[in-house]
């Protein structure tokens, strides 16, 4: 649901600021202050040519003569408005036409003033008639908005949140006289609602004989049939009404929309005689119904809607409908299907994963926000106006008034034929340029056009796979690139705009699945789910509305099958470390014990580039105390000989508390280590730890001597940071203690905290400095993953990620690093990492992967 946004409109400020603020965000707001045939025109002066007459509510254009000349002619006359109860005699006259122009066989006419009203009367009518209480529709059906008629309206959606549906309304599938008839033979329906052709489920046609063969099954038991011509009736399929293609007489027939000429709101029920009973004669009734004014404007549109109308409906709709069809013809993988009759359209859009990858596009399809794109793009950019349909959110419905002409056809088409070409290069870049740039701004060409022999299958899991999701997102405006090629088109202006306005188009969604097999032979299956948020986002919105969209991502997950997922980038930070999301029904993982495990690995890889070594650096964790920082402290002991543990230096006393109950921890790990058989190198604190432990069994004696002797500096004095040959940060703090300013010269420093600690200006003022983003991992064969997620190559993963698909390969589907670390955790995984060949593969800084050239730099740099 789209948020409320500033108001720029009367109608967003006083009517409806959700809706309101919808159109504002896809640049539909237009306030129109000119109506001529089917144009319109804008308060800028721009003219639109309007291809939806308000759902068919506008049958001859806007503002036509005959239908004015007829309210005109109620002022000169002086007419009585409506004077209840009395013999309306407008309201006679009209009710008089209607029956001799509809099927035969119906006498009376009950007028309403809108077509949920008209159904509305018709539920209560068969009621009262049959004396059953339930009341028979199709789903995916429209029937309208008032409570009754939401009820019989076949989409959940739509009733759920306003206590809908109210009790004694069923659905069948729509076309199916068979499970039609399973429900009525129980002789518990007063009515059957059915549309003659779906319209707001997506302009569905029902089969041939369909609506025919339902009447007699309602005859057989005793139901009365509905026929609702509200959409269909009065012209709009090239008939007078639909149901005469069959040949048939409804029982009940209800209408509204064109017969108030597009000017005044008027509906109308029409039953048989038989079924008019005195107790509905008698106790309904509307206040507004059949008042002058509108009886005369139907008449009015009767007049008008003579065969010869029809018949231009039919020839124009047929030229209109096969124009469009050699559209879909012409580009078959964006358009599925275009159908109608007469002058109601729809045109189904699908674009599958597989024809369109790394494009929102598909996403887009698949979430039904296509479509209003779609309707947005033809409005701004060809000047065309069209809908989508409500509950078939893959259909653009195209119902012009009845008096289009050809050359307006030819607008239409050639509208369609360019917003579908667009469409089928994957330019989602060009479909979107309006709302990101505005209307007038020139559309951006297509730089990474689609090419289809290099299209990547679409991976199936199969049986005895593991089974993981992995959480993803945009960390900067660069980052939408990776989501959408497409996108490499625009500057950092509109990719701003895209992080500002992408939540409220897009949800969650896949972004690529692969198959995943170890050096063990063991498989695993995976979906890349991506979060249609930065990182400044997840960290600084409404954290409600966060962690609802990260459930959201969740279940998403589970629903296809994951049996683990996992946290990246700053959905850990954001859910707090996994912990709002750990009650969701599926194991969670931050992939942090992983990404400790790969930092190490990587900052000896670094060191190795380097010509240095753990033993012969002193090492520093910035955050120590934190659960990230205890881990990689235990584990730079190993190998490290001199440690600095740098707290907070804002808690003083209780950051000095956690940091020696870290090296407690240290402690208890090396000689945990050493009954189990393991000494660590001799050049190393564990050894040196170990080596004590023969001398005196008192942790608390061990601190002291390594703190006294400086072997572990216990700091929350930044100063220190100058101290050290090689920094790891984990750290959950905003502040950047890392800048040009306070690191030595040729230090090596390891990114792992979420928000980043390290300032980007060292990339450009320190080149005698290192920064490394923890190491990227390579799994076994390199496997196309379907992405590169802006490492650079095939079958690279992050360090997170890595945790995720080494825990599902052994179906592990436990949470794990969530809140504090556990060593047992850490040292399980790394040898996992070991049994499944999955390893330390390439370094990143500032996330982007380290050329030669950097290194060269590097080491040029602190050679001098």
């Amino acid at each position: 649901m789209p948020k409320i946004n500033k108001t720029e409109t009367n109608f967003e400020k006083y009517i409806n600021p959700y809706l309101g603020s919808f159109l504002n965000l896809l640049h539909m707001d237009k306030v129109f202050v000119k109506g001529e045939g089917l144009w319109l025109t804008d308060q800028d002066g721009v003219r639109y040519l309007d291809a939806i007459a308000a759902y068919g509510a506008v049958p001859f254009g806007f503002n036509k003569k005959e239908i004015w000349d007829a309210i005109l002619q109620i002022k000169t006359e002086q007419a009585v408005s409506f004077v209840q109860p009395s013999a309306l005699k407008e309201a006679g006259e009209l009710a008089e036409k209607l029956i001799e122009i509809a099927p035969k066989g119906l006498s009376y006419v009950t007028f309403t003033n809108s077509g949920t009203e008209s159904v509305e009367a018709a539920i209560k009518l068969t009621r009262g008639y049959t004396k059953r209480q339930k009341i028979l529709s199709a789903w995916n059906s429209f029937h309208g908005k008032t409570l009754g008629s939401l009820s019989a309206t076949g989409k959940e959606s739509y009733q759920k949140d306003f206590f809908g549906r109210v009790e004694g309304f069923e659905y069948v599938p729509y076309g199916d006289t068979e499970a039609l008839e399973e429900k009525l033979k129980t002789k518990e329906y007063a009515a059957f609602l059915v549309e003659p052709i779906q319209g707001e489920g997506g302009i569905m046609i029902p089969p041939k004989g369909y609506l025919k063969k339902a009447q007699e099954i309602c005859r057989q038991y005793g139901t009365l049939l509905v026929a609702d011509e509200i959409q269909t009736g009065l012209g709009r399929t090239g008939t007078l009404f639909a149901v005469e293609e069959e040949g048939f007489t409804p029982d009940v027939m209800t209408i509204a929309k064109a017969l108030g000429g597009g000017i005044v709101p008027i509906g109308a029920m029409l039953c048989k005689e038989e079924y008019y009973t005195e107790a509905f004669g008698m106790k309904h009734s509307s206040t507004f119904g059949g008042n002058t004014l509108a009886a005369k404007v139907g008449l009015a549109s009767l007049h008008l809607l003579t065969e010869e109308q029809c018949r231009w409906v039919r020839e124009t709709g047929e030229y209109l409908l096969s124009g469009l069809k050699k559209i879909q013809e012409k580009y078959p993988r964006v358009i599925k299907e275009v159908r109608g009759k007469g002058l109601m359209i729809g045109v189904e859009f699908f674009m599958k994963e597989e024809d369109f990858p790394n494009r929102f596009l598909s996403v887009m399809s698949k979430q039904e926000t296509l479509t209003p794109v779609i309707t947005s793009f033809l409005l701004n950019r060809e000047h065309v106006r069209v809908a989508p349909t409500l509950n078939g959110a893959a259909v653009v419905r195209v119902e012009p008034s009845l008096i289009i002409t050809k050359e307006q056809c030819d607008k239409i088409i050639e509208a369609f034929d360019h917003v579908t070409a667009i469409l089928n290069e994957g330019n989602t870049a060009a479909l979107i340029s309006h709302i990101l740039l505005g209307e007038d701004s020139s559309m951006p060409p297509n730089v990474n056009p689609l090419v289809p022999e290099q299209f990547r299958p679409v991976p199936e899991p199969k049986e005895g796979d593991g089974r993981f999701a992995f959480l993803i997102h945009p960390t900067n405006l660069d980052d939408f690139v990776l989501f959408d090629h497409s996108l490499e088109a625009y500057g950092e202006e509109a990719l701003q705009e895209l992080a500002d306005q992408f939540d409220d188009i897009m949800e969650p969604f896949v972004m690529t699945s692969a198959r995943i097999t170890s050096a063990a032979g063991i498989s695993t299956y995976g979906d890349f789910i991506a979060i249609p948020r930065t990182a400044e986002e997840l960290m600084n919105k409404d954290q409600k509305i966060i962690t609802a969209e990260l459930k959201q991502a969740v279940k998403l997950a589970k629903d296809r099958g994951a049996k683990i997922v996992g946290l990246g980038a700053y959905t850990a930070p954001a859910s707090k470390a996994g912990f709002t999301l750990r009650n969701e029904g599926i194991a969670i993982t931050t992939g942090n014990s992983f990404t400790v495990i790969s930092a190490i690995n990587g900052l000896k890889k670094a060191l190795e580039k380097a010509h240095k070594s753990l033993d012969s650096a002193t090492s520093m964790v910035i955050g120590a105390g934190g659960s990230v920082g205890r881990c990689a402290s235990i584990l730079l002991m190993e190998e490290s000989n001199h440690l600095i543990l740098l707290g907070n230096p804002h808690k003083p006393e209780l950051s000095m508390e956690k940091l020696e109950s870290v090296v407690l921890d240290m402690i208890d790990y090396a000689l945990e280590e050493k009954e189990k058989g393991r000494l660590f190198n001799q050049n190393s604190l564990g050894y040196t730890i170990q080596e004590m432990a023969e001398h005196t069994g008192d942790k608390e004696e061990i601190l002291k001597r390594i703190t006294k002797s400086g072997e572990v500096v216990l700091s929350l004095d930044y100063n220190d940071i100058a101290k050290a040959d090689m920094i790891i940060t984990a750290t959950n703090t905003t502040e950047k203690m890392i800048d040009v300013d306070n690191v030595k010269s040729g230090a090596i420093v390891c990114e792992i905290s979420r928000p980043k600690n390290v300032s980007e200006e060292i990339k450009q003022k320190r080149p005698d400095v290192m920064v490394i983003d923890g190491g990227v991992i390579a799994l076994p064969d390199r496997p196309d993953l379907g992405s590169d997620f802006g490492i650079g190559g095939q079958g690279l993963v992050f360090a997170c990620m890595a945790e995720t698909i080494l825990l599902s390969l052994e179906k592990h589907y436990e949470n794990t690093s969530l809140g504090n670390l556990k060593m047992k955790d850490l040292l399980y995984l790394r040898e996992l990492s070991k049994k499944h060949g999955v390893d330390i593969a390439e370094l990143q800084s500032f996330e982007k992967p380290l050329k030669e050239e950097d290194w060269q730099k590097f080491m040029d740099s602190i050679q001098k």
